[in-house]
């Protein structure tokens, strides 16, 4: 997949420039937060006892913890209330998600996203692996597509406010992907502001929809 560097170059730019955006539920500012329940999961890297799904996910820029606030943490809540919390891991990708890293698709998040994958997939070979990311996470999973072998396979990937909405993951089959109307990160004409649409997904029943589609789309039921 290629991305139009002129449009990742303008996003770097709006998110250093522009106003700072209030997060809701405590999220954004300065990265940190590595202690918290609700910002952070590590099942992964912790070695959790398998589970039929592991989803690997990416937060948006400045977002706090490895999951943030906006969606990581409600799509992980969503997925437990739906498929109950023994079929479900969930891992952060520790990558840096700063406003810089949006020029360079994420940075070094999509090599990062893999490696973790390939850990998932050596300790639980049977479990279906998600990847998933919320703004710049989506760039991580883009980047993370194109890093993909056969020895790594992915179930799906589901995306929300996705700087490249409407392009295809490669080497992933199946692609679920949110934009709310007005997230001018997402819907055309792009602007890269930080509206209040890009700051809902948690909130408006995306992440209750998302579940319902990795249940359905891997079979854990």
């Amino acid at each position: 997949m290629h991305i139009n560097p002129t449009l990742l170059l303008t996003l770097a730019a709006t998110a250093t420039a522009a106003p700072q955006f209030t997060w809701p539920w405590g999220g954004g500012g300065s990265s940190g937060g590595s202690g918290s329940t609700t910002n952070t999961a590590n099942d992964i890297t912790n070695k959790a006892p398998c589970k039929a799904l592991t989803v690997i996910f990416a937060r948006g820029t400045n977002e706090r913890g490895n999951i943030g606030s906006v969606i990581g943490p409600p799509l992980r809540s969503a997925l437990q209330a739906r498929l109950g919390a023994d079929k479900v891991n969930y891992q952060g990708v520790p990558y840096a998600a700063s406003a810089a890293g949006n020029a360079n698709g994420g940075g070094n998040g999509g090599s990062l996203m893999v490696s973790l994958a390939q850990q998932a997939l050596q300790q639980c070979p049977s479990t279906k692996v998600i990847l998933s990311g919320y703004s710049q996470g989506g760039s991580v999973v883009h980047k993370a597509g194109t890093l993909l072998t056969a020895s790594t396979p992915i179930a799906a990937a589901v995306l929300f406010g996705d700087p490249a909405n409407g392009s295809p993951v490669a080497n992933v089959r199946n692609l679920k992907q949110y934009c709310n109307s007005g997230d001018r990160v997402c819907e055309a004409p792009k602007s890269f502001a930080t509206t209040a649409a890009h700051a809902a997904y948690g909130r408006n029943g995306n992440a209750e929809d998302a579940a319902a589609y990795i249940s359905g789309v891997t079979g854990v039921v």
